[in-house]
């Protein structure tokens, strides 16, 4: 498949969405330009998707807690300084592959610059929540996977947990939150593991009530997934490839 051919993704295909009309490369070039009027907001999404991920990259790679957080930390700090994500190009790839492209050539070339920046005052600090990111690392498999795959990984679940924050919001906003969390568990596991009898009898439902709910949950998570995906690719014929890749990060 070629990167630069097929329809662009657009947000007028796509249902329920709380941010801004953007496709994600449009996310990332307004984060590359701070005259951008979404400068600051596109900033924040891509730090909330991609801190973890380059932190565990970092952890697997031999840095400890505290050299993790502050390669991170000084990192974004870095391509906010020098506006570098104007650098990000659709037609070289994924962005999530530039992004750690960047990270290695930052770590190895740049580290010691980034440090006196700091130090001299000069360098702005971004606000990436680090306080449970050890407890995160932790739950990763211990030594299988190589610092590449467990940045794959991340990101896989890091979109995973965005669609749930999202679907859970949703309902919460639709006075549907008991609703969601009794049945949020048929949306990771099979049917059998929890029969919807259980469900029925909890939430004062007939077993056939329980499954068409179940049913419309299901869908909208998929469709809020595919949404996610959707921000990190140009095309719409590469969600899929993209969705098929997520699910096998999770695998190894």
């Amino acid at each position: 498949m070629q990167e630069g051919s097929g329809k662009k993704v657009t947000q007028s295909g796509l249902r329920g969405l709380g941010r801004f009309a953007t496709t994600h490369w449009s996310v990332v070039r307004s984060a590359g330009r701070p005259g951008s009027m979404h400068y600051q907001q596109a900033l924040e999404t891509l730090c909330r998707t991609y801190w973890f991920p380059l932190y565990a990259y970092l952890r697997r790679h031999g840095y400890d807690a505290e050299a993790a957080e502050e390669h991170t930390q000084a990192f974004f700090a870095r391509l906010l300084e020098k506006h570098g994500l104007r650098l990000a190009d659709p037609a070289r790839g994924k962005f999530r592959s530039f992004l750690l492209a960047a990270l290695k050539h930052f770590v190895a070339n740049e580290l010691k610059r980034a440090k006196a920046l700091k130090r001299g005052g000069r360098m702005k600090t971004l606000s990436l929540n680090f306080q449970k990111a050890e407890s995160q690392y932790a739950l990763e498999p211990a030594d299988r996977l190589t610092p590449e795959k467990l940045f794959e990984r991340s990101w896989a679940l890091t979109v995973l947990e965005r669609t749930m924050a999202r679907l859970a919001a949703e309902s919460r906003a639709a006075g549907k939150q008991n609703l969601f969390e009794r049945l949020k568990i048929y949306l990771t596991t099979d049917r059998g593991s929890v029969p919807y009898a259980e469900a029925a009898q909890e939430l004062d439902m007939t077993e056939g009530a329980i499954k068409v709910a179940v049913h419309r949950l299901k869908k909208r998570y998929r469709e809020l997934l595919r949404d996610e995906i959707a921000q990190t690719v140009e095309y719409e014929q590469q969600v899929d490839e993209e969705i098929r890749e997520l699910f096998k990060a999770l695998a190894h």
